[in-house]
Formats: C-alpha cells, sequence, structure tokens
C-alpha cells in the first residue's frame, strides 16, 4: 500500500499550491481519499476528503472557499488545489485513505508520508 503525495513547498500568503497524491497496492474503490494536516504543536486535523463518487465531500471551516479537492478513480489520484494560501495553513499534509467514505475524525486505514506546506507571511 502507498499512498505518494507531492506538490508542497514554500509560498508567500495569498499564493497558491496544489498537492496530488497517487494511490497503490489497494483498491481505491471503498475509501473516502483526503488530506490531514498538522502543524507544530497543534492537533491533527481533517483538511478535506472526498467519496468515490464525488457525492460526500469534507472541508474544515477554515479552508472552505479557499481549497478544491478533486479525484480521478481511472489514475487512482486525489488533488488539491489551495488557494489563497495564509500562514496558519503551514502545516505537514499527509494524504490519506478512509475506509467507507469520508468521515470528519483525523483517523485513517493508510496514509501517505507527508508533504510540507509552508506560507510566509
Amino acid at each position: 500500500v502507498q499512498l505518494q503525495a507531492s506538490g508542497g513547498g514554500l509560498v508567500q500568503a495569498g499564493g497558491s499550491l496544489r498537492l496530488s497524491c497517487a494511490a497503490s497496492g489497494f483498491t481505491t474503490d471503498y475509501y473516502g481519499l483526503g488530506w490531514f494536516r498538522q502543524a507544530p504543536g497543534k492537533e491533527r486535523e481533517v483538511v478535506s476528503c472526498i467519496s468515490l463518487n464525488g457525492g460526500n465531500i469534507i472541508y474544515a471551516e477554515s479552508v472552505k472557499g479557499r481549497f478544491t479537492i478533486s479525484r480521478d478513480n481511472a489514475k487512482n489520484t486525489v488533488d488539491l488545489q489551495m488557494n489563497s494560501l495564509k500562514p496558519e495553513d503551514t502545516a505537514v499534509y499527509y494524504c490519506v485513505a478512509q475506509g467507507y467514505g469520508c468521515f470528519d475524525v483525523p483517523s485513517a486505514d493508510f496514509w501517505g508520508q507527508g508533504t510540507q506546506v509552508t506560507v510566509s507571511s
């Protein structure tokens, strides 16, 4: 099982980044795919998750209207377009797979290695 994330980096406030994640080694049909994040000294939180058919999408309140999640089931990928980034978005972002759909709890069956997103003010 592998969730390979890419796309993190350093950006100025107001800028954009796109995170991508490729899943392999398991059948993604039964999993919600999404992203958690954890900043130093803070609790892990659910950023966004999308179900197989896109019928259930979760966003953290703090990112609604700025982040957009998308999923390509043919390629087993999930992307997170992050616009209007703020310094408080700085964190390590983890690509995750949640069994049987998306749940607003930071618990997942499978995790990627994490990618750093740093937003400077």
